[in-house]
């Protein structure tokens, strides 16, 4: 039901940290393509600009969990509020070694520290897991949310940083960047009612969360989700400019996320059914299904249609990921847990910008969408081999 909705911002301060949360998350699509466009505006070539860019986004996968365990142990405004300083200060680095020409090295080095980035996503899912611990319908339409503020996020967030640094000046995209940042963070850390307590660490819990039985294999799972994602966009960008339209790519991808989000949005009104491994199964193989398609795309018209279905299976594949999370993670690990599926997402898409890029050289652009169908596939295939695990980690 539509009401679960309004439902879920019932409770005191919900609907402020999800706001706040909202705008410390856009930094996060932005920073990758602000510093690409900041830095070939500046004349530095792509690979330059796109090897700086992943340095920050491979750094941010590894640190982000370290950060997020920080906060599982210490309380989340102790945390975030350095870890963010630090972040604004390498990003500000980052600027004006760009803008004054200093050694390449410098860059690098401003641009694994930016990596600090707190994982914003997963200290906002942590508080609805507190506020509705005892509504396992309302925590699905609160993750449902946020997976749709995601996809919003991930419209909205490289547009304004492209826009920025060609429109205003090359720093401004990665500048803004860092200010929604600092903003969206203070606003975040300054509401402690809905903060969740710090609770003691279970007795196994002496290292990272991925020991925790069933996690890896969710966080592998997602990284093949990832690459499928990743390359998909690779895949439009190129399929459109073999087409004489390039810049129709960003009106594709829009129906992309635009089928995730509507996607996503109803997943989260419909009452939860079977258990949660079972949807996950599901959304995982119709993902797989709705991938192919895009191998026989005669048409950039007919693409658009096809992407509008390949993203509808998105979305409740990431809700439902998180559902499962908050299954199999102890209260306190959650934080820390949420972090490693958003890095294994990560990670899977810069793998899939990788290699559906080589593909595409090799191959031409149509074959780009080979790789996020073998990547379906393979999440499919992790996640298939991995319920017997799954079913005795959790409760179904």
């Amino acid at each position: 039901m539509l009401s679960d909705y309004r439902r879920i911002f019932s409770p005191a301060g919900t609907l402020l940290f999800s706001g706040a949360g909202f705008i410390a998350r856009l930094p996060l699509s932005m920073i990758g393509v602000g510093i690409i466009t900041m830095l070939s505006q500046l004349g530095g070539d792509y690979a330059l600009a796109g090897s700086v860019s992943a340095t920050q986004a491979l750094a941010g996968a590894a640190i982000g969990p370290q950060i997020s365990r920080l906060v599982d142990r210490h309380g989340q405004r102790r945390v975030v509020l350095p870890a963010t300083a630090v972040t604004v200060a390498a990003i500000g680095a980052l600027l004006l070694c760009a803008r004054y020409s200093a050694p390449y090295w410098t860059l690098y080095v401003a641009a694994a520290v930016a990596g600090c980035m707190p994982s914003m996503g997963a200290l906002v899912r942590s508080r609805w897991a507190e506020v509705h611990r005892e509504s396992p319908r309302l925590l699905h339409t609160a993750y449902s949310l946020e997976s749709v503020l995601d996809e919003v996020i991930y419209v909205v967030g490289p547009v304004l940083a492209i826009g920025l640094s060609t429109g205003v000046s090359a720093e401004a995209g990665p500048l803004a960047a860092a200010v929604l940042l600092a903003v969206g963070v203070l606003l975040f850390a300054v509401q402690r009612r809905t903060e969740p307590p710090v609770r003691p660490q279970p007795q196994h819990a002496g290292g990272s969360a991925l020991r925790i039985p069933g996690l890896g294999l969710l966080v592998l799972t997602v990284t093949w989700v990832g690459a499928a994602y990743g390359s998909v966009e690779v895949a439009t960008v190129a399929y459109a400019g073999a087409h004489h339209h390039k810049a129709f790519s960003g009106l594709l991808l829009g129906v992309y996320a635009l089928g995730s989000g509507l996607a996503g949005a109803a997943f989260g009104a419909i009452r939860p059914r079977g258990s949660i491994t079972r949807r996950l199964l599901v959304s995982v193989c119709v993902m797989a299904v709705t991938m192919t398609p895009l191998l026989f795309a005669p048409n950039l018209a007919a693409l658009a249609a096809m992407l509008f279905v390949a993203g509808v299976a998105l979305a409740p594949t990431l809700i439902t990921t998180m559902g499962m999370v908050g299954q199999l993670a102890p209260s306190g690990q959650l934080t820390e847990s949420f972090t490693w599926i958003v890095s294994g997402l990560s990670v899977g898409v810069a793998l899939g910008y990788a290699a559906s890029g080589w593909v595409i050289d090799v191959a031409g652009a149509p074959a780009g969408y080979r790789v996020p169908c073998a990547a379906a596939l393979l999440a499919a295939a992790t996640l298939l081999l991995a319920l017997p695990r799954l079913n005795r980690a959790g409760p179904g």
